[in-house]
Order: structure tokens, then C-alpha cells, then sequence
């Protein structure tokens, strides 16, 4: 409950009691949210209080608001991994349905930054896949890989429709990948990009550079936008004074 002698505001208060009650999924997934009139009433606190509270989960992207019908518990955030594991074994890890949808598939000749990129000619053959990444059925990122066409000829039509890359790239080439690099920038998602992620133009997203290479060659560099609503980056930090005090 409420105490209103403690230090702690009390919208933060309540802001706790919310977040308990949601990550004990007392609030599951999708629940809506129980209304102003109802949350002053079970704890004794005025409106502002609660609106106070319920911005705050907001702003975390813990709760979200639909216009017209009311605020609901969000989908909690899938942290990026900082391994390299194709997108579908990182989404079985976490306990979520991967899915694919291929969009495009073509070759084309490496423009002068995909060829630097590569560390290969101009000009120089490379396939093209864009997928649609899913997890639980709902979109989640825009691949676009790029794949040297000399490291993997014949690809697009030996990869079945919808089927892992670096499983095919494994299987049919002998390629296995064991490094990889990424840059990554907070963008606002064009109109193409949101209406694949269902989310409104302009939405803030992460853009994803990412080479992967084996045995020191450059194999692939996707382009990847990732809902920044269902995503996170989590890094750890050392002190550059640690080996100096240990």
C-alpha cells in the first residue's frame, strides 16, 4: 500500500506497486490497465498521483497506450545479443516462435561501400535478401543481406523460400561463420520500414551494420532495422583503471 509518511513520492510509489504487479504477471502481457477512478480508489491516492505513475511506466515502455481504448501492459523489451547467433536460434532461446518472411531476392554489383565493406572489386556480384523477422507472429526487424556471390554461387535459388541463411551457407557451402561486427544508430523509421513494422512512420528504430566473417573473410553485411520498442542494448563496462586497483 501507500504510505504516505515515506520519503518515496507517492506516484513513485505506486509506480512500484504496478511494476510488481506486472512482472508477476498479476498484469500479464496485453492486460489492460485497471482505470484512473479504480487505482484512487484502491490506494487512496488522487488522479494526478496515478497519472503521474502510469507516465512514468510509459516513458519505460513497460505499459503503452492505444488511443480510443485505453493503456496496457506492453511486451517486454528483447535485449540484443552479443553473440553471434542467427536471429532464429536467439529467438528460440529466449522462448519465442521465430519466423522469416521473405521479401526480395536479387543479385546486383557492389556498389564502392559495399565493396570496401567486402574488401572486394567494384562491381563484384552480390546477392540481396530482404526478410521480415518475426517472434510470436509479430514483426520485429527488416533484414537486408548481402552475401558475396563468388562465396556462394547459385545461392538465392538453393536457399528454400523462408529458410535460415547460415544454415544454408553451412550446409551447401561449407561456411561457417565465427565472427562478426556491428555499428549501431537510433533513426526514425522511413515509410516502407514502419508499415512492415507495424509501427507509425517516423518511430524511432535501430539501424544495424553488421559484417560477419569467417576464418577472416568478410561473408555477409545485413542492414537491419529493429523496433526500438521491442528492443534494448545492454553493454558492460570496465574501468580503464581496474588491472591498476585489482
Amino acid at each position: 500500500m501507500i504510505d504516505p509518511s515515506a520519503p518515496l513520492p507517492k506516484y513513485l510509489q505506486l509506480r512500484a506497486i504496478l511494476l510488481e504487479m506486472i512482472e508477476e504477471e498479476r498484469l500479464p502481457v496485453d492486460a489492460p490497465v485497471p482505470s484512473e477512478r479504480e487505482l484512487c480508489r484502491r490506494f487512496g491516492v488522487s488522479r494526478m498521483t496515478v497519472r503521474q505513475a502510469v507516465d512514468q511506466l510509459v516513458a519505460e515502455d513497460r505499459l503503452r497506450r492505444i488511443p480510443g481504448k485505453g493503456t496496457f501492459v506492453a511486451r517486454p523489451k528483447v535485449q540484443m545479443p552479443k553473440e553471434l547467433v542467427s536471429f532464429t536460434e536467439d529467438m528460440r532461446a529466449r522462448g519465442m516462435r521465430p519466423g522469416s518472411l521473405d521479401l526480395a531476392g536479387r543479385t546486383v554489383e557492389a556498389d564502392a561501400r559495399l565493396a570496401r565493406l567486402f574488401g572486394a572489386d567494384r562491381g563484384a556480384e552480390v546477392h540481396v535478401l530482404e526478410r521480415l523477422r518475426l517472434a510470436d507472429g509479430e514483426p520485429m526487424a527488416v533484414e537486408r543481406s548481402h552475401i558475396l556471390a563468388a562465396r556462394a554461387p547459385g545461392l538465392l535459388e538453393r536457399r528454400p523460400p523462408n529458410a535460415s541463411l547460415y544454415r544454408v551457407l553451412e550446409e551447401e557451402y561449407g561456411i561457417v561463420l565465427d565472427a562478426g561486427e556491428q555499428t549501431i544508430e537510433a533513426v526514425a523509421a522511413g515509410e516502407r520500414e514502419a508499415a512492415l513494422l507495424e509501427i507509425e512512420p517516423g518511430s524511432p528504430v535501430f539501424l544495424v551494420q553488421q559484417r560477419t566473417f569467417s576464418r577472416g573473410a568478410c561473408i555477409e553485411v545485413a542492414l537491419t532495422t529493429y523496433r526500438a520498442d521491442r528492443y534494448r542494448i545492454h553493454l558492460g563496462l570496465e574501468s580503464p583503471h581496474r588491472a591498476a586497483l585489482g
